[in-house]
Protein backbone atom coordinates (compact mmCIF):
# COMPACT_ATOMS: atom_id res chain seq x y z
CA UNK A 1 0.00 0.00 0.00
CA UNK A 2 1.19 3.60 -0.77
CA UNK A 3 1.69 5.49 1.95
CA UNK A 4 -0.94 8.22 1.92
CA UNK A 5 -0.32 12.16 1.32
CA UNK A 6 -1.32 14.62 3.48
CA UNK A 7 -1.60 17.84 2.01
CA UNK A 8 -4.22 20.76 2.39
CA UNK A 9 -8.10 20.36 1.53
CA UNK A 10 -9.11 21.43 -2.12
CA UNK A 11 -11.98 22.73 -3.85
CA UNK A 12 -12.39 18.91 -5.39
CA UNK A 13 -11.92 17.01 -2.38
CA UNK A 14 -15.18 18.95 -0.01
CA UNK A 15 -17.70 16.74 -1.18
CA UNK A 16 -16.05 13.01 -0.31
CA UNK A 17 -14.68 14.19 2.72
CA UNK A 18 -18.08 16.10 3.35
CA UNK A 19 -19.54 12.39 3.01
CA UNK A 20 -17.23 10.91 5.31
CA UNK A 21 -17.58 13.41 7.97
CA UNK A 22 -21.75 13.25 7.40
CA UNK A 23 -21.32 9.30 8.16
CA UNK A 24 -18.95 9.84 10.86
CA UNK A 25 -20.51 12.79 13.02
CA UNK A 26 -23.81 13.75 12.06
CA UNK A 27 -25.53 10.64 11.82
CA UNK A 28 -29.14 11.48 12.61
CA UNK A 29 -28.68 15.02 12.93
CA UNK A 30 -29.92 16.07 10.05
CA UNK A 31 -27.34 18.01 9.28
CA UNK A 32 -27.27 17.35 5.59
CA UNK A 33 -24.20 17.12 2.65
CA UNK A 34 -25.25 20.25 1.53
CA UNK A 35 -24.25 22.36 4.84
CA UNK A 36 -21.42 20.50 5.39
CA UNK A 37 -20.32 21.02 2.11
CA UNK A 38 -20.54 24.78 2.36
CA UNK A 39 -19.34 24.71 5.67
CA UNK A 40 -15.88 23.30 4.46
CA UNK A 41 -15.64 25.88 1.41
CA UNK A 42 -16.14 28.62 3.92
CA UNK A 43 -12.97 27.27 5.99
CA UNK A 44 -10.91 26.47 2.93
CA UNK A 45 -11.32 30.13 1.33
CA UNK A 46 -11.34 31.77 4.96
CA UNK A 47 -8.16 33.68 6.58
CA UNK A 48 -5.41 31.11 6.49
CA UNK A 49 -5.79 30.87 10.12
CA UNK A 50 -8.45 27.87 10.09
CA UNK A 51 -7.26 25.04 7.86
CA UNK A 52 -8.40 21.72 6.57
CA UNK A 53 -6.09 19.21 5.97
CA UNK A 54 -7.07 15.88 4.09
CA UNK A 55 -5.27 12.77 3.76
CA UNK A 56 -4.85 11.26 -0.11
CA UNK A 57 -4.30 7.73 -1.30
CA UNK A 58 -3.56 7.58 -4.92
CA UNK A 59 -5.24 10.99 -5.29
CA UNK A 60 -7.97 9.91 -3.55
CA UNK A 61 -9.23 11.76 -0.10
CA UNK A 62 -9.66 9.02 2.46
CA UNK A 63 -9.40 10.88 5.58
CA UNK A 64 -9.46 14.86 7.19
CA UNK A 65 -8.81 16.71 10.00
CA UNK A 66 -9.55 20.54 10.48
CA UNK A 67 -8.23 23.25 12.58
CA UNK A 68 -11.27 26.02 13.33
CA UNK A 69 -11.58 28.52 15.29
CA UNK A 70 -14.75 27.18 17.19
CA UNK A 71 -15.82 24.40 18.17
CA UNK A 72 -19.89 24.16 17.05
CA UNK A 73 -22.22 24.86 20.34
CA UNK A 74 -19.36 24.43 22.44
CA UNK A 75 -19.80 25.11 25.90
CA UNK A 76 -16.23 26.10 26.62
CA UNK A 77 -15.13 29.53 25.59
CA UNK A 78 -11.33 27.99 24.12
CA UNK A 79 -9.92 28.32 21.33
CA UNK A 80 -8.60 26.76 18.71
CA UNK A 81 -9.62 23.97 18.58
CA UNK A 82 -8.51 20.38 16.12
CA UNK A 83 -11.42 18.99 15.09
CA UNK A 84 -13.14 16.44 12.59
CA UNK A 85 -10.81 14.06 12.25
CA UNK A 86 -11.98 10.85 10.23
CA UNK A 87 -10.66 8.51 8.26
CA UNK A 88 -12.27 5.72 6.18
CA UNK A 89 -12.90 2.68 8.08
CA UNK A 90 -10.71 0.85 5.39
CA UNK A 91 -7.64 2.82 5.92
CA UNK A 92 -8.13 3.16 10.15
CA UNK A 93 -5.72 1.76 12.04
CA UNK A 94 -2.50 2.73 9.51
CA UNK A 95 -1.61 5.46 11.20
CA UNK A 96 -3.32 8.54 8.71
CA UNK A 97 -5.31 9.78 11.74
CA UNK A 98 -2.02 10.32 13.84
CA UNK A 99 -0.31 11.68 10.59
CA UNK A 100 -3.08 14.02 9.96
CA UNK A 101 -3.00 15.07 13.89
CA UNK A 102 0.36 16.04 13.85
CA UNK A 103 0.08 17.98 10.70
CA UNK A 104 -2.36 20.05 12.35
CA UNK A 105 -0.26 20.54 15.52
CA UNK A 106 2.91 21.64 13.10
CA UNK A 107 0.43 24.10 11.44
CA UNK A 108 -1.13 25.77 14.82
CA UNK A 109 2.23 25.32 15.88
CA UNK A 110 3.99 27.57 12.72
CA UNK A 111 1.18 30.04 13.03
CA UNK A 112 2.17 30.41 16.70
CA UNK A 113 -0.93 29.09 18.57
CA UNK A 114 0.67 27.57 22.41
CA UNK A 115 -2.52 25.14 23.17
CA UNK A 116 -4.82 23.26 20.95
CA UNK A 117 -8.44 21.94 22.72
CA UNK A 118 -10.38 18.95 21.34
CA UNK A 119 -13.56 17.02 22.20
CA UNK A 120 -13.94 13.38 21.84
CA UNK A 121 -15.55 10.68 24.25
CA UNK A 122 -14.65 7.27 22.11
CA UNK A 123 -11.05 8.61 20.95
CA UNK A 124 -9.22 9.23 24.37
CA UNK A 125 -6.46 6.78 24.42
CA UNK A 126 -5.90 7.43 20.95
CA UNK A 127 -5.32 11.55 21.69
CA UNK A 128 -3.27 10.10 24.80
CA UNK A 129 -1.23 8.61 23.14
CA UNK A 130 -0.24 11.47 21.18
CA UNK A 131 0.67 13.14 24.04
CA UNK A 132 -2.72 15.22 24.45
CA UNK A 133 -4.17 15.48 28.03
CA UNK A 134 -7.68 15.07 29.58
CA UNK A 135 -9.20 18.64 31.04
CA UNK A 136 -12.90 17.50 32.37
CA UNK A 137 -15.85 15.20 31.15
CA UNK A 138 -19.13 16.77 30.93
CA UNK A 139 -22.25 15.96 29.09
CA UNK A 140 -23.18 17.58 26.04
CA UNK A 141 -27.38 17.05 24.32
CA UNK A 142 -27.60 13.88 27.14
CA UNK A 143 -23.57 12.32 25.79
CA UNK A 144 -21.09 11.90 27.72
CA UNK A 145 -18.10 14.42 26.30
CA UNK A 146 -14.95 14.82 27.02
CA UNK A 147 -12.61 18.25 26.46
CA UNK A 148 -8.80 17.55 25.83
CA UNK A 149 -5.97 19.78 25.47
CA UNK A 150 -2.33 19.51 23.88
CA UNK A 151 0.50 22.27 24.66
CA UNK A 152 2.52 22.50 21.24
Amino acid sequence: MMRPTIEAMAEGDVEAIAGLRLEAFFEGTGRTLEEDVAGLRGLIAGDGFEAAFVARERGRPIGSCLLVRDEISSPHDLTPWLAGLVVEEAYRGGGIGTALVKTVEAHAASAGIGMLYLYTWQARGFYEALGWTAVETFEQDGEPMLLMSRKL
